[in-house]
């Protein structure tokens, strides 16, 4: 019973790769590579779009949380928090997200969904990826 225990315990921890690689090529790019071999391409405007902080300049229109006009943000910085994630610091000043290497695993693995959803959403409401005025 204490084995079926552990080995559960290990198949949940093994399920999310190891991060072995972090770039930041900024002010456009962050790329993560996994010990599964999958490396992820994030563009700075798709990563603040996700910003997992609760604060990120959110608009909420019909219920949905919505950031629009960020389609040319960039990444000035990138500090690491703890052993788990690092805290992406961009020129339109948001800086309160920390993105876990678990999130970055899953932001790759749905980013064209993700990014389809999003740009649904931002037609469904008549704003767009554009900053105010460069449309």
């Amino acid at each position: 019973m204490v084995m079926a225990a552990i080995r559960s315990i290990n198949t949940v921890a093994e399920a999310m790769p190891r991060l072995t690689r972090f770039s930041l090529q900024a002010p456009k790019l962050v790329e993560v590579e996994f010990a599964d071999g999958h490396v992820f391409k994030l563009s700075a405007e798709f990563l603040r779009i996700n910003s997992p902080a609760v604060d990120g300049k959110i608009r909420s229109i019909g219920g949905e949380k919505v950031i629009s006009g960020r389609r040319h943000v960039g990444i000035m910085s990138a500090e690491p928090v703890g052993n788990y994630g690092v805290r992406l610091n961009f020129d339109d000043l948001h800086k309160t997200g920390i993105y876990s290497w678990d999130y970055f695993y899953h932001l790759g693995s749905n980013k064209f969904t993700l990014m389809r959803n999003y740009i649904e959403t931002l037609k469904k409401y008549g704003l767009s990826r554009d900053p105010r005025g460069k449309k």
